[in-house]
């Protein structure tokens, strides 16, 4: 066994340092050229219909596949659809860059203390999540979610925003997409959408897994009918919406 004096441990100092300089290059290269492929990633969906997000990954990944779906341009979507969606998810929409801090600081002073802290969430914030992150709630996805959706807000137009999220959001197992849910739930599609069954498709966004339209709780007609009455107020400030 060679024994190490103080001499060539001084000797190997440098080598160290040269070796950590190394990874912390390649570790900054790796960083830099994941977010030029996320900027790109937001400019070409711009244009482009995103083809996959993580949901469907992960369902994917558990064996399960999903019922008959495709892109819906806004302009054929029913228009109760995304006003009720913006009223239950996102009245000031038109507003905001991305996060609506106003409703951050309810959410804050209703919450029962910072763990429980629930909700604020934009629809900005959730097309990113559902374009680019995962489902399970976290403080670390929460805080991604904020500075990609102003980024988003930045690079895209409102229009472009709620048909993605639109057409990207999950509507229940193995449901993802407003024109899948439509079919699935009132077997039509979502062009075809009366205002009740659009209230009652935005009601049951907040838990799509545990919520069905088709089948409504007393709680969810609550809901529905609360986003019915609050439809005309939003659609006055929703402007960045309308044909």
């Amino acid at each position: 066994m060679i024994e190490r004096t103080p001499e060539s441990s001084a000797m190997d100092a440098p080598t160290k340092i040269k070796y950590r300089r190394t990874w912390l290059k390649r570790a900054a290269s790796v960083a830099l050229l994941g977010l030029a492929l996320l900027l790109l990633s937001i400019l070409v969906f711009r244009f482009v219909d995103p083809p996959i997000t993580p949901v469907m990954i992960a369902e994917r990944f558990h064996g399960t596949t999903f019922g008959p779906s495709r892109w819906v341009q806004l302009e054929r979507i029913s228009q109760d659809l995304p006003l009720a969606v913006i009223t239950s998810e996102d009245g000031r929409f038109c507003d905001h860059w991305g996060v609506d801090w106003s409703a951050v600081k309810e959410a804050v002073e209703e919450a029962d203390d910072f763990w429980n802290f629930r909700g604020a969430s934009t629809i900005p914030m959730q097309t990113v999540k559902n374009l680019y992150l995962w489902s399970q709630r976290s403080y670390v996805r929460k805080a991604l979610e904020v500075p990609l959706a102003y980024l988003l807000s930045a690079l895209w137009p409102k229009k472009v925003v709620i048909e993605t999220y639109l057409n990207i959001a999950p509507w229940g197992p193995r449901i993802v997409g407003a024109e899948a849910a439509s079919r699935r739930y009132f077997h039509k599609g979502v062009d075809a959408l009366t205002l009740r069954e659009s209230t009652l498709l935005a009601a049951a966004l907040p838990s799509p897994i545990l919520r069905n339209p088709a089948k409504p709780s007393p709680e969810m007609l609550r809901k529905a009918q609360w986003i019915e009455k609050m439809m005309p107020i939003i659609a006055s400030r929703s402007a960045c919406i309308l044909p």
